[in-house]
Order: C-alpha cells, then sequence, then structure tokens
C-alpha cells in the first residue's frame, strides 16, 4: 500500500513538473511584448457589407451603431512582429459575466462567423482576443477579467467617437474629410499619434497606442516628424476619407416594407433567438 501511495505521488510530482514546465516554455518562446494597441472599429464600413444575419452579430441590432466599438486591445512589439497564444489559459466567460453588459454593447461581434481560438475550436470574439492577444499582456496584464476589465476602461477613458465629433467630425454617407485632419484631432487631445486603417475610401479600423504604464504613445516611428506621422498613420487611407453609416438588413425601406423576402426571413430569426 505504501509502496502504491508512493507511486502515486511520484507521478503526480511529474505531471505538475511537466504541466509547468510547458507553460513556462510557452513562455519563454516569447519575448515580453513593447507595447499596447487599442484597435477600434468603425461600423459603418463593416456593416455595410453584413449580407446575412445572426443574434451574435452586433450590425444586426435594429438601430444602427454609430460609435466605435471595441476590436481588441493587443500586445506589440516595436519591430512590427506580435506574440500570440502566449499561454493555454482558454477564455472562460463566467469570469466576465459582470463585465458582460458593457462587452455586449461596446465589444460585439460584426460577422456572424465564429472567431478561431488559440488551440482549436471556435468561439466568441471575446475568446478569441483573450487567447491570442490577452494572454500575451503578462505581466502588465495577470488575468482575463483584467484584460477585459483595462479595454473597456481604456475605451471609456479616450472616447474616440467624442473626440472626432468634437472636432467637427461626424458620421454621414455624405461627408468627406482629411485623413490628416482624423489623425490631428486624435492626436490633439490624445498626445500621440494614432493609425487608421481604411477600406475603399472608408475607416474601417482606428487604433491608438499605449506604453506598458498606459501613457499615450505614436503608433509610428517617434522619430519622424509630423507630416510623417500624419503620412504613415494613414497609409492605407486615401487623402479624403469617410465615416459611413449603414441600414440594419432588419430595418424596412422608407414604405414600411423590407427590402428582400431575404432579410423578411432574416428578421425573423434574429426575432425569434
Amino acid at each position: 500500500m505504501a509502496s502504491n501511495l508512493r507511486h502515486f505521488s511520484s507521478f503526480a510530482l511529474a505531471l505538475i513538473l511537466s504541466i509547468s514546465f510547458s507553460s513556462s516554455s510557452v513562455w519563454a518562446s516569447q519575448r515580453e511584448f513593447d507595447y499596447f494597441v487599442l484597435a477600434l472599429q468603425w461600423p459603418g464600413t463593416i456593416c455595410a457589407q453584413t449580407r446575412h444575419c445572426c443574434s451574435s452579430n452586433g450590425c444586426c441590432r435594429s438601430e444602427p451603431i454609430t460609435y466605435f466599438t471595441l476590436h481588441g486591445l493587443w500586445a506589440d512589439y516595436d519591430d512590427g512582429t506580435w506574440p500570440s497564444c502566449c499561454t493555454r489559459a482558454g477564455f472562460d466567460i463566467n469570469k466576465v459575466e459582470s463585465l458582460m453588459p458593457e462587452l455586449q454593447k461596446y465589444w460585439p461581434s460584426l460577422y456572424c462567423t465564429s472567431s478561431k481560438r488559440c488551440f482549436g475550436g471556435k468561439g466568441p470574439i471575446w475568446a478569441h482576443e483573450w487567447e491570442k492577444h490577452g494572454t500575451c499582456s503578462y505581466p502588465v496584464i495577470q488575468d482575463e477579467y483584467n484584460y477585459f476589465a483595462t479595454t473597456l476602461n481604456l475605451y471609456t477613458k479616450y472616447n474616440v467617437t467624442r473626440i472626432l465629433e468634437n472636432a467637427g467630425i461626424d458620421a454621414a454617407n455624405s461627408a468627406k474629410y482629411l485623413s490628416g485632419e482624423v489623425v490631428s484631432a486624435i492626436k490633439n487631445e490624445f498626445g500621440a499619434t494614432p493609425l487608421l486603417v481604411c477600406r475603399h475610401g472608408s475607416v474601417e479600423e482606428l487604433r491608438i497606442c499605449f506604453n506598458k504604464d498606459f501613457s499615450p504613445r505614436d503608433c509610428v516611428n517617434e522619430s519622424s516628424t509630423l507630416m510623417e506621422d500624419i503620412s504613415k498613420s494613414s497609409s492605407s487611407c486615401p487623402r479624403y476619407i469617410s465615416l459611413p453609416t449603414y441600414e440594419p438588413l432588419v430595418h424596412g425601406d422608407l414604405r414600411g416594407k423590407l427590402v428582400t423576402s431575404e432579410r423578411t426571413n432574416m428578421n425573423r430569426l434574429v426575432a425569434s433567438a
């Protein structure tokens, strides 16, 4: 009996050491990150491409989203690369249950497809962002709850939608703005140069960057001049850009009729979800 207990204890110890070594090996293979990127999405650009609806797609809400939503908080390297999937700490929705109202409003998925998870399978966008990026935020952010709470706090503190509105830059299908004006409006308020990402002349993402103490920093080369910063920060954007609105698929047209029978079917599906 004593021999069996010793054998079991030795096996258990070996298993624990093996798990610990495996976890530390993942950390050792990817060096500590250099800075954070807060990536924001403009729903008008993404939702305009929506062709079918589902209950998890924020583009299918009854009213269009007219503010920037969260894509994620990413740990990046100064050389333009980034770590990913740093540990096997899988997403547990129960750990962020108290944050769900904010996550659903400000961090919705804008697609019907599920997001790929680091070690197999698919799940909600929050699972993808935590497993791929959040696990690499150590030692600044040490657990799942703090990753999402920190991201939401940064999003609220630096309200990009309000910053642009205060500068006279608002969402409108017919309005065009100089990309340099958008960059300058954020830079003047935030204190650092953002990065714009466009699709067909419309803003798709706006990214602001932070040092590891969450003080603002440029998303581009700090040694470049202001005009070079503006040029680099909007390299995927034309000179004039827009922040378009969109009509959700569940909306009817001006005559109160649904646009297509497909939209009618989708509306019923969303209503019953």
